[in-house]
């Protein structure tokens, strides 16, 4: 067997041990690490790819984030502008311990350049299909439970503070235009609409079929935008067209 998932998964585990799990926020990004591992597993499926494919997928989703728990533990924060670049540092991580995660070096490349474009604003330029496809279903799983994660925790007994401010002119612009939306866009403050109508964009940097399956299962884009009672009408009416824009986008891609 090339790949074994369980012992992966085991190692995983362990290192994580290294670092604080009585940490909330260690610990979100442990369960994070382990449910983008599930959905990648879920991606690679409904492509239709081979066995091997699958698992190599799904090892990939699991090991994405594997800088994430140094990271908070050496800067105290997830921010990448104030610590490091969490892809480019997973991937060092990576070349050194690459063999507690999988015996083979037959996919270590594929892997590594996965884990180094997870985070990007977009995948660098030449890639092989391979690491490309790979590159694309880990983005697309970590998106999808950021998804999850906007419906499930983002902004708890904050919501008032989202539903209290408005959209910037420049963030609808750019949803409208089909363009995902960067964070220098969006005004400072991690508890506006802004941050919300940003996460929604991701929509127009996923890839399969598969992906918009799962998003219209969960109905994240409703359950998402249904969570707040906002308070200006201008921007109430900007993200019922947003929602509809949304929801037509979704349902084209898995036409």
């Amino acid at each position: 067997m090339k790949i074994d998932l369980e012992k992966a998964k085991e190692e995983f585990l362990k290192y994580t041990e290294n670092y604080d799990l009585q940490d909330e926020n260690i610990l979100k990004k442990q369960r994070h690490s382990l449910r983008v591992m599930e959905i990648s597993k879920q991606i690679a499926e409904g492509l239709e790819l081979n066995k091997d494919e699958i698992k190599l997928a799904t090892l990939i989703g699991l090991l994405h984030d594997i800088a994430r728990f140094e990271q908070r533990k050496q800067y105290e924060t997830f921010h990448d502008t104030k610590s490091f670049d969490h892809g480019d540092y997973g991937e060092k991580i990576l070349e050194k311990d690459m063999r507690k995660y999988i015996e083979t070096d037959e996919y270590d490349e594929i892997i590594k350049k996965a884990v180094r474009n997870h985070n990007k604003f977009k995948i660098e330029d030449g890639l092989s299909e391979k690491e490309n496809l790979f590159s694309k279903i880990v983005r697309d799983a970590d998106k999808l439970d950021i998804f999850y994660e906007a419906v499930e925790m983002f902004w708890k007994g904050k919501e008032k503070q989202v539903e209290e401010t408005v959209i910037l002119d420049k963030v609808i612009e750019q949803f409208k235009k089909h363009l995902t939306i960067k964070r220098e866009d969006i005004e400072k403050g991690q508890n506006t609409i802004n941050n919300v109508v940003s996460i929604i964009a991701f929509i127009y940097d996923m890839n399969f079929k598969p992906s918009f399956e799962i998003l219209k299962k969960e109905n994240y884009i409703n359950r998402m935008l249904n969570r707040f009672n906002i308070k200006d009408e201008n921007t109430k009416k900007s993200l019922e067209e947003i929602r509809k824009i949304s929801n037509k986008y979704i349902e084209q891609k898995i036409q």
